[in-house]
């Protein structure tokens, strides 16, 4: 190795070490990203603010993966304008431009990837409004907890239900949600024609 670097300036080998050290990085994040690994954990976290109405990590710019990109294509960018004789000055102005490119396109991928995937969480608050039919019977004026069937985010649902209709509502009956009462607990009524 000592004779690879034999020759060089002190900037170029400086350019070489980032390049090599950045790309053995990367390749080993972009595979444990393929096969579900997480080389970032606390670091995203720390470095970000969640999206609290969500929960999604919305898009992040100083990231572990994104500093890593900015480093290995700024060390390549760098090795290829030294060795084309570019002026030192322009060199590192090159390659930081290049560096802070590919940190924004590695953002944008990776809040491109994490858009695509669905957390399957179920947002409470999308319930209300919605058409269902009671699934297990509900008693009268908040009496007893009943389950019902509705359409939430795409996929059907039983979540359980009160009502403060003066009967109970019978298994098959069609219902509306009204309200949310607690985390999941929702209030109902009869629906009529």
């Amino acid at each position: 190795m000592a004779n690879f670097f034999e020759g060089m300036s002190t900037l170029l080998q400086t350019y070489w070490i980032i390049a090599l050290v950045g790309s053995v990085i990367f390749v080993i994040i972009f595979i444990m990203t393929f096969i579900g690994g997480d080389m970032d954990g606390d670091m995203e976290a720390d470095l970000s603010e969640l999206d609290a109405d969500d929960g999604g990590v919305g898009f992040q710019f100083f990231t572990f993966k994104n500093v890593i990109a900015f480093f290995t294509i700024f060390g390549w960018t760098g090795v290829t304008c030294l060795n084309s004789g570019y002026s030192n000055t322009t060199t590192l102005i090159t390659s930081s431009i290049a560096g802070l490119v590919m940190m924004v396109l590695t953002s944008l991928l990776f809040f491109w990837m994490h858009s695509l995937a669905e957390s399957g969480t179920l947002k409470i608050k999308n319930a209300i409004g919605s058409v269902g039919e009671v699934y297990l019977p509900i008693g009268a004026e908040r009496s007893k907890v009943g389950k019902i069937s509705i359409k939430v985010q795409g996929s059907l649902r039983e979540l359980e239900a009160l009502t403060d209709s003066e009967e109970e509502l019978k298994t098959g009956t069609v219902i509306k949600v009204l309200e949310i009462i607690s985390a999941e607990l929702l209030l109902v009524e009869k629906l009529t024609k």
